[in-house]
């Protein structure tokens, strides 16, 4: 199939309203756009850069934690939940109550993203580990009645209130097993010759359109993105949040999906897509660069503390993992006396590493600031 010439689908009359069906997408692509070629190069070198600093950076997995927590925030406020990184990193007591759910919200997601990576060492990308997924996705939260880790049985809708007033209505709840069977075969077809980003590109928007679930496609169609690249050992690492371009490009995201739909204009939502990976690609490279600045400088300070320098070492590694702290928490990870964390502390004031947030005279709450302002562009 020609992306120029793509039919995406028909509208078929239901009772009282007409649901989208989607044509099938496991075949072969092509495309005579040549923007689309130079995109894919400049997407797959980025990318590869990216992938470059998970096998460079030294324990990458205390940094990829912060990658996974910015990408399940942004996601998230995509659909409306306001959640700031600091409430995600500090402990529930110190958030307002009225921001809780959300914060939990967030918190599953980023539960969701771990216990998916991990199991692709076992599983392959797939719609069994999709239903896992969504099932800790939606665990205790708003939607939890919602057929959590299961495909719809009933028709949903995306905008409005109802099916009678909705900006667009998904396929008939019949047809959601084979089109997902489909997608799935999509996935892992080694008798076509699609790259991979756009493979991943195609399958975004067709998750997007079938809407499997009652709730929570939108977070599991951007989850989608991280697991099949790194399923497909594109990375290493689930190391690009590509939700925070997606939120900070909102009304195009949200254009270049309908645009498709109704208009059959694939070639615009394939250049949004591979502009966003090549442009989240550069940006994640060039965050890890300055991780690996900080954290030199960051040494070279620690050396200053002589014999306190190797626990300070390790009161560093646990910072990067989590940039808020007490000193309380930092005994408990450490396995150290609070007294000992106390002077590792106020050694790390002095030294410029933390700076005190709360202003509370008992329970302080530290923060690696620098650290931190590296995820919140």
């Amino acid at each position: 199939m020609e992306f120029e010439k793509f039919k995406a689908g028909h509208w078929v009359a239901r009772y009282q309203y007409k649901s989208f069906e989607p044509v099938l997408v496991n075949h072969d692509w092509t495309w005579r756009d040549p923007v689309i070629h130079q995109l894919l190069e400049s997407a797959n070198h980025a990318l590869g850069e990216l992938n470059a600093f998970s096998f460079i950076v030294p324990n990458v997995d205390l940094f990829i934690r912060m990658h996974v927590v910015k990408e399940a925030q942004s996601s998230s406020r995509i659909e409306g939940t306001q959640t700031g990184i600091d409430e995600i990193l500090l402990d529930e007591k110190y958030v307002a109550p009225e921001k809780r759910d959300d914060r939990r919200e967030v918190l599953n997601y980023i539960e969701a993203v771990n216990t998916a990576i991990t199991r692709l060492e076992k599983l392959p990308l797939s719609n069994r580990l999709l239903k896992e997924t969504h099932a800790i996705l939606m665990s205790g939260v708003r939607g939890e009645h919602k057929l959590p880790g299961e495909f719809r049985i009933s028709q949903n809708w995306i905008g409005g209130s109802n099916l009678s007033d909705a900006a667009f209505i998904p396929p008939h709840q019949d047809n959601v097993a084979a089109l997902m069977s489909d997608l799935e075969l999509f996935w892992h077809n080694e008798n076509i010759a699609v790259p991979h980003l756009i493979r991943i590109a195609l399958s975004h928007y067709q998750f997007e359109t079938i809407h499997p679930f009652l709730d929570g496609n939108g977070r599991i169609g951007r989850l989608l993105i991280p697991l099949y690249l790194v399923d497909h050992k594109l990375l290493a690492k689930p190391s690009l949040y590509i939700s925070n371009y997606f939120e900070h490009n909102r009304d195009a995201y949200y254009d270049a999906l309908m645009r498709v739909r109704l208009g059959n204009d694939l070639v615009h939502w394939i250049r949004f897509f591979l502009t966003g990976v090549r442009d989240t690609a550069l940006r994640g490279r060039s965050v890890f660069s300055k991780i690996l600045e900080l954290r030199q400088e960051a040494e070279r300070s620690i050396l200053t503390l002589g014999k306190r320098a190797m626990n300070a070492r390790a009161a560093l590694d646990f910072l990067f993992r989590t940039p808020f702290v007490t000193a309380a928490d930092l005994a408990v990870g450490l396995d150290v006396s609070l007294r000992t964390a106390h002077s590792l502390v106020q050694d790390f004031v002095r030294l410029g590493i933390l700076s005190e947030t709360t202003g509370r005279l008992r329970t302080r709450v530290f923060c690696f600031a620098s650290y931190f302002k590296l995820f919140l562009a």
